[in-house]
């Protein structure tokens, strides 16, 4: 049966992947699926992918990931803490929580312990940073408005939108270049790990290692 996706979720979609996407998370593809040597005969699983610009960057290479990418946390960052403010006091703090959601992994031992404690081995984060760009303050936060919001299940009414559209222009005004585009730096962190061994993966490595040592000692 095809399953057909409400109107507001197609519209914040098409502005997540046009707004977005080229100004924060497509510099990170390439980064994430180098991080793990991906190969062309790998097999590659993309969670929770947003509209796949992962995915479309590991389609061209045939690679599979075993990496993971999360924003650092939103007091390491720059730009978001004034707008996720803003949202504060304007819109209330489910629209704030919801800008705040992607910067909640980015404490990097708690990312670690995680990925630990679901016996992940050979668990390693690097921070990698890049740069944000947007054409203007206003598309900036509009893909935020109308694009991630949306998504986390908080829709704005227009003239709250435009409000807050018109003091963001204040709030945010430092990232403005002489070129009047907006431009701050963005900071992810990069883990790969190595997935947890099934049992039968494990007894099939120490029958080798035992096998191993059996010709060791014939030898």
């Amino acid at each position: 049966m095809a399953v057909t996706a409400p109107d507001e979720e197609i519209v914040a979609a098409k502005a997540y992947e046009s707004l977005h996407v080229p100004a924060l998370f497509q510099q990170w593809a390439p980064i994430i699926l180098d991080s793990v040597n991906t190969l062309a005969e790998d097999q590659i699983l993309d969670v929770a992918c947003g509209t796949g610009v992962l995915a479309r960057e590991a389609k061209a290479r045939c690679g599979d990931s075993g990496s993971v990418a999360v924003w650092d946390s939103l007091e390491n960052s720059e730009a978001y803490p004034l707008e996720v403010d803003l949202l504060d006091r304007r819109a209330g703090r489910e629209a704030a929580d919801a800008l705040r959601a992607p910067f909640v992994l980015g404490d990097k031992a708690q990312l670690s312990a995680m990925f630990a404690s679901a016996g992940a081995a050979s668990v390693r984060v690097s921070t990698r940073h890049g740069t944000a760009r947007y054409p203007s303050i206003r598309t900036m936060v509009e893909a935020d408005l109308r694009g991630w919001l949306p998504v986390m299940g908080v829709t704005l009414a227009e003239d709250l939108i435009e409000t807050i559209l018109n003091e963001a222009e204040q709030v945010l005004s430092r990232y403005v270049t002489a070129a009047g585009e907006v431009e701050f730096d963005s900071t992810a962190h990069i883990l790969t790990a190595l997935a947890p061994l099934k049992d039968a993966d494990q007894s099939a490595l120490e029958a080798a290692g035992g096998a191993a040592s059996t010709l060791r000692g014939l030898s």
